[in-house]
């Protein structure tokens, strides 16, 4: 039972990615790519009959899931989600090595935005949208869509959806999982158009504005030109990501709080005062150490401010080289990586919750020493938290730190310098792209060596999914009964 549950599930998931694939179909056949359409066309084919030969054998049996078959149906969501988003690239031949297809296809879907790739321009449009397009799909959650357009799935499809979504406390803005995930992707689809159309107004192609709106809302980074947003050197398209780039790493479910009039839970929202606090002295900071190279403040803000959202949303766009700034200047980039967009949106990290939850403890801990017989509780929103909830926090640092340090270890083993090695995993488990060292803006993965990338897909994906998910997957105690 359990398996024809997964096959169902699995089979609807990849005909929905397999579906949005007549984006790059239609991209090829305008811009006269024939030789690229194969790549798009089977796969696209073959998962709608698959997903029509389980739906008929299967369509009388109902769906159930309990929390154990929850975290193997979402982990192997991902799992074959990458593998059948890295077919364009390995069939077509733009990348012909498995491990490097499969890296990127990881890197797209996880929002990681790292690539194997240095001439990125030279690859046809089409590949370079659907490079860009799993981004947009990995954002909001490929489990997500899936719920949102199957309520068939709407049994257990909580569960499913607190497995993938990022932060310490998940809950629904709506009565029903299917109508909050549709909501969600509703707000998330205006947004794109939206960034779409001003970028098109700043001078981009059409297809250049939306492929880089995909990875703006994705908070991915995978750009169709070799040196990033850079490439383009316009105050214009520096400002429209810039904005975008922080509205993506902004707790979507205030957007549909916004929409309905609830004005008050915005301004109570204890993540995001902190993230608007986070991003604005950041910004100003590094504009003041890199003021000497840029001449003058406020174009100095321009680079700076397009940096901290880039780095602190996991975008992981560029304008420019940071490993070239003023170690000072550096020194807040590299804060930024240990920190990550707000928890329900579609950045990566730690999360900007958990440090609040962090700050609010140690600042309970100094109340106790002066106050010993003081009772204390943390406050969220405005409203008393969970009692348990500095402990889960807690826990899941140790994982995630834990984790940074073995990819960090792993790194070594591929003879990367400690530097490159340890931002390099922070990079991966958080989602963000680009690192220091060797693994800067400028640079690319592609001549790491084959098992330090397989492990590098490993970490990305255990980093989307909050590290227990994955995790939890290959753990052997997961599967004893």
């Amino acid at each position: 039972m359990i398996v024809t549950d997964l096959l169902r599930i699995l089979s609807a998931l990849i005909a929905i990615v397999g579906a949005t694939m007549v984006i790059p179909i239609t991209v090829a056949i305008c811009y006269k790519e024939f030789s690229v359409l194969p790549s798009f066309v089977i796969p696209m084919i073959s998962s709608w009959l698959l997903f029509l030969i389980v739906a008929l054998i299967f369509k009388k049996r109902k769906i159930n899931l309990n929390i154990r078959t929850t975290f193997v149906v979402v982990a192997l969501a991902w799992i074959f989600t990458s593998l059948f988003g890295m077919i364009p690239l390995y069939v077509s031949g733009c990348i012909p090595s498995f491990t490097n297809a499969f890296f990127e296809s990881v890197s797209g879907f996880t929002t990681t935005g790292c690539t194997i790739l240095s001439e990125i321009e030279n690859l046809p449009i089409s590949i370079n949208l659907w490079r860009c397009q799993t981004h947009w799909l990995g954002g909001m959650g490929i489990v997500a869509l899936t719920v949102a357009l199957l309520p068939l799935l709407g049994v257990g499809g909580f569960q499913l959806i607190k497995a993938e979504t990022t932060g310490p406390e998940k809950g629904k803005v709506t009565a029903k999982i299917t109508t909050t995930a549709k909501l969600l992707w509703i707000i998330y689809f205006v947004l794109t158009v939206l960034e779409a159309l001003l970028l098109k107004l700043c001078g981009m192609s059409l297809v250049d504005a939306i492929s880089h709106a995909f990875s703006t809302l994705g908070t991915g980074g995978f750009s169709t030109m070799n040196s990033s947003i850079g490439s383009y050197d316009s105050c214009g398209i520096d400002i429209v990501i810039t904005v975008f780039m922080f509205l993506a790493g902004i707790n979507f479910s205030l957007y549909f709080y916004l929409v309905t009039g609830k004005i008050q839970d915005i301004r109570e929202n204890s993540e995001l005062k902190a993230y608007l606090s986070i991003c604005f002295i950041s910004s100003i900071l590094i504009a003041l150490f890199i003021m000497p190279i840029y001449g003058s403040f406020l174009k100095a803000l321009r680079y700076a401010t397009f940096q901290t959202g880039a780095i602190i949303t996991t975008s992981g766009f560029a304008t420019a080289d940071y490993t070239l700034w003023p170690s000072a200047a550096q020194f807040f980039i590299f804060i930024l990586f240990f920190i990550g967009g707000s928890s329900g949106s579609t950045g990566g990290g730690i999360k900007v919750v958990r440090w609040v939850i962090l700050g609010k403890q140690v600042n309970n801990e100094v109340k106790k020493i002066l106050h010993p017989h003081g009772v204390f509780s943390i406050r969220l929103n405005n409203n008393p938290g969970r009692k348990d909830i500095v402990f889960t926090v807690t826990a899941f640092l140790v994982v995630y730190l834990f984790l940074v340090l073995v990819t960090t270890f792993v790194g070594c083993l591929g003879n990367l310098d400690i530097l490159t090695s340890f931002t390099g995993a922070l990079s991966m488990v958080g989602n963000v792209g680009p690192a220091f060292g060797k693994l800067g803006p400028s640079a690319n993965y592609g001549w790491l060596p084959a098992f330090v990338k397989w492990w590098y897909c490993f970490a990305m994906l255990a980093g989307r999914l909050e590290l227990y998910t994955m995790m939890i997957f290959f753990m052997p105690a997961y599967w004893k009964k």
